[in-house]
């Protein structure tokens, strides 16, 4: 049998586990964009199970469940995230006031929870989570009527959703083309294994992440690690356009940096070399960069004097907003708005349209069902439209509607950034909550969105390579281009989104995207559509998108 203190140890472990393998499941994601990654929404969503539990002292197995199903509920991050949370909200169901528990009872526990997650999913697929979570349950069952021993059960059912995370890609093509298996699929196996290690040898798996290996695109962020700590005086940065005929292996520009500096990242394809380092001698750096080919940019930092000027910045900051607080507000309006943005400008245009509060988030930055919740409670409507604006989002939205109690909560399901803007634009106050989705929905369809991004990952298009770092550009979520500037993918993009019915282009540039980029590629639209088409630009300061494009 199975008690609480046991039921808690495992659900840590479980947790830990996932947390050291979630770069790993991460990398499994197929498609090439920046995302909310599912290792990361999987493990957040499990570690604040565990978070709640640590102080729980009790030996009720079924006030375990319970405890860890709430928290991860609130805690629930991208649709992975979700689905785990469904699961384990059906595991507490099944354990319901159990001191201890056995084979048959965390069998059939889970299956009420693989139940709940496949009806919380509008079109249910074959080779995701779900096929990992019911077959395991579905071998659990069998098992537990030969031996309710619940190791094992679990260790029936761990196996078992191993074998079904195995035929993931024949279930669906798109990972067997890709030579993986599913994310979310294995994302569930890490946190069933850690479960096992408890249940069976009384072992909770100790906590630790995987470091972020430096990437061409995560170069600016992994060296910017080192900042802290400044032993020297000068940060260097710099690109080399790499000479064919130089077949010098970079390695060596990597050893001279390491004898005139520290903090050393190079990063290298068969095109460029990106450097970074800490160095008296920029200089010296820079020359041997030339060894290698020309200098394609250069940028040379004083960090003492920009620490010296970032702790001053940062304690204006954290006096004035340590971080982003939604207070509860009772409803005293007919109507009320929470949008899901990224972005000073897009937050600011939610803003302007009426929405009361703005949830910091989008791709790459999954809010959890709790941030929505708190903004949903401080604004003071009877009913509150929530408007996710990622298909990412939408699950973890839909969660907070049980949750709240005095006022009503509605969830517009756009997609993406322009269909949320179009959606606020056609809400009309005379007509019923019911009918304003359809009508918001309705317009936020007509709306095409392209997106313009880099590549996080190495993938193929059409036959087509595409490498880290490469720029590429989506039109209505598929991926449509690829190209070496930013600006020719959203002019090309515009080309192909553009028909003699449209009559609005709004372009939306990002945080990464200079003010000279964004007046060329408005020009250049400008030269194009400008005599049928109004185009607007506007500096919504997004990550990850260089340009957001919207076409009405």
């Amino acid at each position: 049998m199975i008690n609480g203190e046991v039921l808690k140890q495992a659900i840590i472990s479980g947790a830990n586990n996932i947390s050291a393998q979630k770069n790993h499941i991460n990398d499994l994601n197929i498609f090439p964009v920046p995302d909310g990654d599912t290792g990361t929404n999987m493990s957040m969503t499990v570690m604040a199970a565990a978070k709640a539990l640590e102080d729980y002292e009790g030996t009720n197995a079924g006030e375990v469940a319970k405890i860890a199903a709430s928290a991860m509920l609130r805690g629930a991050r991208g649709n992975s995230g979700v689905i785990t949370s469904i699961l384990f909200r059906g595991f507490a169901q099944g354990l319901k006031d159990m001191e201890e528990v056995n084979g048959k009872n965390i069998a059939a526990a889970l299956g009420i929870g693989v139940d709940a997650a496949y009806k919380a999913v509008t079109k249910p697929a074959e080779g995701t989570i779900l096929t990992v979570a019911r077959m395991a349950y579905e071998a659990g069952v069998e098992a537990s009527r030969s031996n309710p021993d619940p190791v094992f059960v679990w260790q029936t059912i761990v196996n078992k959703a191993n074998d079904a995370l195995a035929i993931t890609p024949e279930l669906l093509p798109v990972l067997k083309k890709a030579g993986v298996v599913d994310a979310g699929g294995k994302g569930l196996c890490s946190i069933f294994e850690g479960m096992l290690a408890t249940f069976k040898d009384g072992e909770v798996i100790e906590y630790h992440e995987e470091p972020n290996e430096p990437t061409v695109e995560t170069f600016e962020s992994a060296a910017a690690e080192f900042d802290d700590d400044i032993e020297f005086t000068y940060c260097t940065e710099f690109i080399v356009g790499r000479d064919p005929e130089i077949e010098t292996d970079p390695e060596e520009l990597r050893d001279f940096l390491k004898t005139i500096g520290d903090c050393v990242v190079v990063v290298n394809d068969e095109e460029i070399i990106k450097v970074h380092v800490h160095t008296e001698t920029p200089g010296d750096a820079l020359t041997k960069g030339l060894e290698f080919g020309q200098l394609l940019t250069v940028k040379v930092e004083n960090m003492k004097e920009q620490h010296k000027n970032a702790k001053q910045s940062a304690k204006k900051k954290s006096k004035k907003a340590p971080k982003e607080e939604f207070k509860f507000a009772p409803p005293t309006e007919k109507f009320g708005f929470v949008a899901v943005a990224a972005g000073e400008g897009i937050k600011d245009l939610f803003m302007e349209l009426g929405c009361t509060n703005v949830v910091s988030g989008g791709q790459s930055m999954n809010p959890s069902t709790d941030d929505i919740l708190e903004a949903v409670n401080a604004t003071p409507a009877e009913t509150v439209f929530v408007l996710p604006n990622n298909k990412n989002i939408i699950l973890a939205a839909e969660q907070t509607v049980p949750l709240v109690k005095d006022r009503t909560v509605v969830i517009v399901p756009t997609r993406t950034i322009p269909q949320g803007l179009t959606a606020m634009l056609n809400f009309d106050p005379d007509i019923s909550p019911e009918s304003n989705v359809q009508l918001m929905m309705d317009s936020a369809r007509s709306v095409g969105t392209g997106l313009v991004t880099f590549a996080a990952r190495n993938s193929e298009f059409a036959g087509k390579k595409i490498k880290e770092g490469d720029i590429i550009a989506l039109q209505n979520g598929k991926l449509t281009i690829t190209e070496k500037s930013a600006v020719k993918a959203v002019v090309k993009l515009a080309k192909s989104m553009v028909t003699r019915d449209t009559s609005f282009i709004t372009l939306i540039y990002g945080e990464d995207t200079s003010e000279e980029d964004a007046e060329r590629a408005y020009e250049e639209l400008k030269d194009k559509f400008g005599s049928r088409t109004d185009i607007s630009l506007v500096k919504g300061d997004q990550p990850v998108y260089y340009f957001i494009l919207s076409i009405e």
